[in-house]
């Protein structure tokens, strides 16, 4: 029997005791050994739950009970879920979790204790909710060199520019329908300027090339600036606008990261993945392309990832390579050196003007005001040329190339 305890009993945390429960004969098949939630940690009280004797309020019952092996944190944020997961390893027990912020915060570090101290991190719910990538990524790919990750990362996100491509509901309307729905929170700042989402191609980035990528050092920018206009108008030219996370591993071997809205054309598979789900893309040198898809949170989506990882360690299978190493000073190269295509609304500027500046493979746009798409360059090299141009940039986007 190995007994396991719960930091927080939220959204994911009881979805994880539920499945522990109402699913315990195949997972003690599946992992051989019998699987018992022992403690479960909460500031509120539970009187009313059908075993309010697992709860305890102090950290210490966990930390101490030499019966616990496995700590299951879904407490979310950085503190206290930084100490007592570190803690936890310092003391040999392993921990699985499904807090994006703190992998991407402090996963460096909190690798290197697990190593040390001949225990398991794993994380696989930190990124894709219920879609597995985090062990696919370290196992079946392992032969590959990964050259880029790209795709929707945040179900919450997607779901509003869903309803704003589909419904033509403007950005506010489609953000209260999420909030009324539960797929947003009260405060979605996280969601919709694009941390969440930031967060979670720094996990894939740090763990698909080896070195740490900083979160803070990630350009990031949500969707709050979307407008109907924008959508309808990359309609009209063929595409549909995704918030997509990308990372590239660039030819000297350092990391190109960014979270921002892209035009996806509708040919692209990316382009079809709508309201709450997710999907990523991971491009290696010898399969090609792969794409993970799949409902990106929700309470048992999430906590099915959870358990999978705890049966995963039950199993005895050594997950301790699951590490990166401290990146050297000027590991990531600057966005605006990846080469992409924008999407532009402008005013007080004319066809000829662009042509001018961008050249004649500029696509124009039907709208009265001047839309057009750039050739591809450097973002760099295209931001002189939208300085050059002069007049009133309404919009500016970035469009995802055909080999994206």
């Amino acid at each position: 029997m190995i007994q396991i305890a719960i930091l927080g009993y939220g959204t994911v945390g009881s979805g994880v005791y539920e499945i522990t429960q109402k699913n315990a004969k195949s997972i003690k098949r599946k992992s051989g050994k019998e699987i018992v939630v022992k403690r479960i940690l909460d500031l509120r009280e539970f009187d009313d739950h059908p075993h309010k004797e697992l709860f305890t309020k102090d950290f210490d019952d966990i930390l101490n009970d030499s019966d616990i092996s496995i700590v299951v944190e879904t407490i979310g944020g950085l503190e206290p879920a930084y100490r007592f997961t570190k803690s936890a390893l310092l003391a040999g027990k392993s921990v699985v979790t499904s807090n994006k912020e703190l992998v991407a915060t402090h996963g460096t570090e909190l690798l290197r204790i697990a190593r040390e101290q001949n225990v398991n991190y794993l994380f696989e719910a930190s990124v894709g909710g219920g879609i597995p990538i985090i062990r696919p990524l370290n196992g079946c790919l392992a032969a590959n060199e990964i050259t880029e990750i790209f795709g929707i990362l945040n179900g919450t996100t997607n779901y509003i520019l869903t309803k704003m491509i589909k419904d033509g509901e403007s950005f506010a309307d489609a953000l209260r329908q999420a909030q009324e729905k539960g797929y947003a929170e009260r405060n979605p700042e996280a969601d919709v300027e694009g941390h969440d989402a930031c967060r979670k191609i720094c996990i894939l980035a740090s763990l698909a090339f080896g070195k740490a990528v900083d979160a803070d050092k990630i350009h990031t920018e949500g969707i709050t600036n979307i407008t109907l206009e924008d959508v309808r108008e990359a309609a009209d030219l063929g595409y549909v606008i995704k918030l997509i996370g990308y990372t590239k591993k660039t030819e000297d071997g350092r990391a190109i990261c960014r979270v921002s809205p892209m035009l996806v054309p509708e040919g692209n598979p990316l382009s079809g993945v709508e309201d709450v789900f997710n999907a990523i893309m991971v491009r290696g040198d010898s399969i090609g392309d792969v794409m993970f898809y799949g409902r990106g949170a929700g309470k048992l989506p999430t906590a099915s990832a959870v358990v999978a990882d705890v049966i995963d360690i039950v199993k005895g299978a050594d997950n301790k390579n699951f590490i990166w190493d401290e990146a050297p000073e000027g590991y990531m190269a600057c966005y605006k050196e990846a080469v992409v295509s924008l999407f532009v609304r402008a005013k007080g500027v004319t066809k000829d003007d662009v042509e001018k500046v961008f050249g004649s493979d500029t696509v124009f746009g039907r709208a009265d005001e001047l839309c057009f798409i750039t050739p591809p360059d450097k973002e760099k090299e295209l931001d002189k040329k939208l300085e050059a141009l002069g007049g009133e940039i309404i919009s500016r986007i970035r469009v995802m190339q055909e080999e994206d």
